[in-house]
């Protein structure tokens, strides 16, 4: 009887696969929820019919509790976004999604992987240094604040393999 208890209050292992255009609608909803200024269901999708664009997602439950997504050209990739839900957060789910996006890129030849993060976003700089990742430039003024004061972008770069 304790087992059937543990297992229906345990929590469930996100499922990590990648992302089709079938996840459109559900990857704009959980990034509108994730940033100021979300992606409509219409870019989404039209990123994830982008042949240089790779993007993998989490589920949890049959839901989306994250994704991550990708361009590559040639040997370099840019992370666009990296999202996960609120109820899925400070799980690792992240740090999972990054791991196996990064195989995914160097497995597609990838060498060199660069992302952009607002100065002010502590934990999303906590996993991009755990990573790997370290700061080669910043943009100033670029992200827009909540108080009116803009926030610098810090360039990060990871070499793969």
């Amino acid at each position: 009887m304790m087992k059937l208890i543990a297992r229906l209050f345990a929590r469930a292992e996100a499922a990590l696969a990648p992302a089709t255009p079938r996840d459109a609608a559900a990857i704009a909803a959980l990034h509108a929820a994730a940033f100021r200024r979300g992606w409509s269901e219409q870019e989404v999708e039209t990123l994830l019919l982008d042949r240089h664009v790779i993007a993998d997602r989490a589920s949890r439950r049959g839901r989306l509790a994250g994704f991550i997504m990708a361009r590559l050209v040639v040997d370099e990739a840019e992370i666009l976004s990296v999202a996960v839900a609120r109820g899925a957060q400070g799980r690792g789910l992240a740090g999972r999604l990054l791991a196996l996006h990064l195989r995914r890129l160097a497995g597609l030849g990838a060498r060199t992987v660069f992302l952009e993060v607002d100065e002010h976003n502590a934990p999303a700089l906590r996993l991009y240094v755990r990573a790997g990742f370290r700061e080669v430039a910043r943009r100033s003024n670029y992200y827009p604040g909540a108080t009116g004061k803009a926030a610098n972008a810090l360039v990060l770069r990871r070499d793969l393999g």
